[in-house]
């Protein structure tokens, strides 16, 4: 999406509020706006991309950290994050873009939240399962994820990444029944972590002239 977050219009709030949230945090709800991004977020994947920056430019103005309503919110829905995924393949991943976009534009002295690492660590690892590796939009998903942000919770907990590339090898080399996309995806993020989180030109072009084919 090229459109900058204050241009994305949030429908829940009126024209007024909107340009308030931006302009002037302390002079709204945040409570309110918090529960309407994360609502907004679940029902709308492009939305759900752009949530991390639309909290930054809320937050950052007042250089407060006043999200509490929003984390409990997260951790609401986190809690019933199985619930979810059962009831909504496109809710959940919705949910886990979201939760990884926070992680990713929200920081506390220049450095992610350390409350979230764990659990988008937990979200990533749900859709390493096998069951989860057997639907292209929840591979795609956590690849999406990797990509961005594999290299921060990287630094912040190698050892669980380790685990999750565990997952994701064992998943590409001996699960039955997966798509050649999902094989296909699930090979590019491990040559990109082997490669430093770097994928060289040759194998960019391999990768991407695949998936567009």
């Amino acid at each position: 999406m090229e459109n900058s977050s204050d241009d994305y219009r949030i429908q829940s709030l009126d024209l007024d509020t909107q340009e308030t949230a931006v302009k002037d945090p302390s002079a709204v709800n945040l409570e309110k706006v918090s529960h309407i991004i994360v609502d907004q977020s679940l029902k709308d994947q492009i939305f759900s991309k752009e949530a991390g920056r639309i909290c930054y430019t809320i937050v950052q103005p007042s250089k407060t950290m006043e999200m509490s309503s929003g984390e409990t919110r997260l951790q609401q829905e986190f809690k019933v994050r199985e619930e979810t995924r059962g009831r909504s393949l496109q809710e959940w991943v919705c949910y886990v873009t979201f939760i990884c976009n926070i992680f990713d534009y929200l920081k506390v002295n220049n450095m992610p939240m350390v409350a979230l690492v764990n659990p988008v660590y937990d979200c990533l690892m749900r859709l390493a399962k096998p069951d989860a590796l057997l639907n292209e939009e929840e591979v795609d998903c956590l690849v999406l994820q990797l990509h961005r942000i594999g290299e921060q919770l990287e630094m912040m907990n190698s050892q669980r990444m380790d685990d999750l590339f565990f997952l994701l090898r064992d998943g590409f080399l001996l699960q039955e029944g997966l798509t050649s996309m999902a094989r296909l995806l699930l090979l590019e993020i491990l040559e990109f972590r082997a490669g430093g989180w770097i994928l060289s030109t040759t194998a960019h072009k391999y990768y991407y002239s695949e998936i567009a084919d």
